[in-house]
C-alpha cells in the first residue's frame, strides 16, 4: 500500500488554496489581545494604523472571519513557485529502518529559500495597495529580509532590512542576495536609531536579537512619511498567510486518504509552526479529528518550554503592543548560536494560546543534535535543510526511531521551512567540531522574566 503513494505528491493549480484560513476564529479561548504600551489598553484599529498598512491591521484584530480571500494579484505571484510539494521520505525511512511513514512539506522551492515569502508578498502587496514609499522590518537569520526585498522588488517599493548583527556577521550572503533585490541592509543594533543607541549603550558588544532590530524598525518606519513596519512571524496575520502550507498539506494528504497521526513544525516566533498546523488544529478545535502536534524549539531560546505565559513587549526597546505569549523576557538575548531565525523572545499569540490549552506539545532541542539531523538527511534526501527546519527534522527522526521500537506505522508529516545553503558558517561549525550547546540557566531566565512588565 505504501508503494502507491508517490514520492512526491504534486497539487494542481486548480488546487492551490484561493482563501486563507483564520484558526483563531474555531478557537473558544481567543487569543488575548494586543494591549497599547502606552494605555495598557487592548488597542484599536486607529492606533495600529499609524504602524501597519490598515488592511494587515484589520486582519491583526480579526478573531471571527474563518476564511479571507486571497487577491488574486497574490495567488498570481504564488503561483510562480506554489503549490509546494509533499514529498515521502522513503529514502529516510530506510536508512532509519522504521516502519513510520514520514513526509514533509518543502517550502524552500522559490529564491529566498524559504517559507516567508507566503507572507511577504502578501504584505508588499497591501502596502502597494496603500500608496506608500516603502516598508521596514527585521530578520534574523535572513530568510524574511530576503523574501521581503523579493516582494518589495516586486511591487517597486522601498525596503529598509534591520538584520540582528550576529547574522548579518554569519551569512553575508544572504545580505547580499537582500542588497541584490534593492534592499537597505542595516546590522542591529545599530547606531543609526534613537534605540539602537540606547540598546548598545546598554549592552556593549551585543551581537543584537530580533527584539532589538524589531524596535530599530519600527522607529524607523514611524518617523519616515509613506512607511509602515511589516513583520516576518510572530502576528497573527502573519500565521493567516502562512495557512496555506497547512492547507495544501491537508489537501494534498487527503487525495491520497493518508491521515496524519503526527505533525512537527520548528518554532521561533510561530509563523512556520502555525501556518503548517491551523487547519489541522482548526480540525481539533471542531471535534473533527485528532492529532498529536510538536513544536520544536532550540534549547537557547525555549519559551514554550522554559518560558512563562504572560504579557510581554514584543520588542527590546518597548516600543511595540504587549502581547500574551510564552516568553523569555523581551530583554533576553539568546547566545550567538546557529539557530537560525529562531531567537524570537516569545512565542506567537495564537500558538501559545493553542500550546496552553493543550492541542500541541513543545518540545527543545540543542543545536549539535539539530545539526546530526540536519547532516542525515542531506545524505538520504538530498536537500541541505535550514537549521530552523531542521529542528522539526531532529523529533521527526526521534519519533520514528520509537516507532522502530513500538513497530507503529504512525504517519508522520513536518515542515520543512527552507534550504540551508545560505548556512554553511553554520555546517562549517559542526562539520570542524567547533559547534557548541549553551542552554541558559535557570537564573538568567529567571532575571529576564523579573523585568516583565505587571499588566
Amino acid at each position: 500500500m505504501s508503494m502507491e503513494i508517490p514520492y512526491k505528491i504534486y497539487l494542481e493549480e486548480k488546487e492551490m488554496p484561493s482563501q486563507w484560513y483564520n484558526v483563531r476564529a474555531d478557537m473558544t479561548n481567543k487569543p488575548a489581545p494586543l494591549l497599547n504600551p502606552g494605555t495598557m489598553q487592548p488597542i484599536t484599529l486607529d492606533e495600529l494604523k499609524p504602524v501597519f498598512c490598515e488592511a494587515l491591521a484589520r486582519q491583526e484584530l480579526d478573531d471571527t472571519t474563518p476564511y479571507i480571500d486571497i487577491p488574486e494579484e497574490i495567488r498570481s505571484f504564488y503561483k510562480m513557485y506554489r503549490p509546494s510539494p509533499l514529498t515521502r521520505a522513503y529514502c529516510l525511512e530506510k536508512a532509519l529502518d522504521t516502519p513510520a511513514h514520514i513526509y514533509y512539506k518543502f517550502e524552500g522551492n522559490n529564491t529566498s529559500g524559504s517559507h516567508k515569502l507566503n507572507s511577504a508578498i502578501a504584505q508588499a502587496y497591501y502596502a502597494k495597495q496603500e500608496g506608500l514609499k516603502g516598508v521596514t522590518t527585521e530578520t534574523g537569520a535572513g530568510q524574511w529580509g530576503t523574501a521581503l526585498s523579493m516582494a518589495c522588488s516586486y511591487f517597486d517599493l522601498d525596503c529598509q532590512v534591520y538584520m540582528v548583527k550576529v547574522s548579518y556577521e554569519q551569512k553575508p550572503f544572504r545580505r547580499e542576495v537582500m542588497r541584490t533585490y534593492g534592499a537597505k541592509v542595516t546590522p542591529s543594533p545599530s547606531m543609526d536609531t534613537n534605540v539602537g543607541r540606547k540598546i548598545n549603550q546598554e549592552f556593549p558588544g551585543t551581537t543584537g536579537s530580533l527584539g532589538c532590530a524589531i524596535s530599530e524598525a519600527v522607529e524607523a518606519a514611524t518617523s519616515q512619511d509613506g512607511y509602515r513596519y511589516v513583520l516576518g512571524s510572530v502576528l497573527s496575520q502573519v500565521l493567516l498567510h502562512q495557512s496555506i502550507i497547512g492547507l495544501e498539506t491537508k489537501t494534498a494528504l487527503d487525495k491520497y486518504g493518508i491521515k496524519a497521526d503526527m505533525i512537527i513544525g520548528c518554532a521561533g516566533g510561530g509563523s512556520n509552526l502555525g501556518g503548517l498546523i491551523s487547519p489541522f488544529a482548526g480540525e481539533m478545535l471542531r471535534g473533527e479529528a485528532d492529532y498529536q502536534i510538536i513544536a520544536v524549539e532550540p534549547a537557547s531560546c525555549p519559551s514554550l518550554t522554559r518560558g512563562s505565559y504572560r504579557y510581554d513587549f514584543c520588542d527590546t526597546g518597548k516600543v511595540c503592543p504587549l502581547a500574551k505569549m510564552y516568553t523569555l523576557g523581551s530583554g533576553f538575548i539568546p547566545s550567538a548560536n546557529h539557530a537560525g531565525g529562531l531567537r524570537y523572545h516569545g512565542m506567537s499569540s495564537v500558538v501559545s494560546q493553542l500550546y496552553e490549552d493543550g492541542y500541541l506539545e513543545a518540545r527543545s532541542v540543542g543545536q549539535t543534535e539539530v545539526f546530526q539531523a540536519a547532516q542525515q538527511f542531506a545524505r538520504v534526501e538530498g536537500i541541505l535543510p535550514a537549521p530552523e527546519s531542521s529542528h522539526a527534522i531532529r523529533v521527526a527522526i526521534n519519533e520514528a526511531l520509537k516507532c522502530k521500537e513500538t513497530g507503529e506505522a504512525k504517519n508522520i508529516v513536518f515542515g520543512l521551512t527552507g534550504t540551508g545553503y545560505f548556512d554553511m558558517v553554520a555546517y562549517q561549525k559542526f562539520n570542524d567540531g567547533d559547534m557548541s550547546d549553551y542552554i541558559p540557566t535557570d537564573a538568567e531566565i529567571e532575571a529576564s522574566l523579573a523585568k516583565l512588565p505587571t499588566v
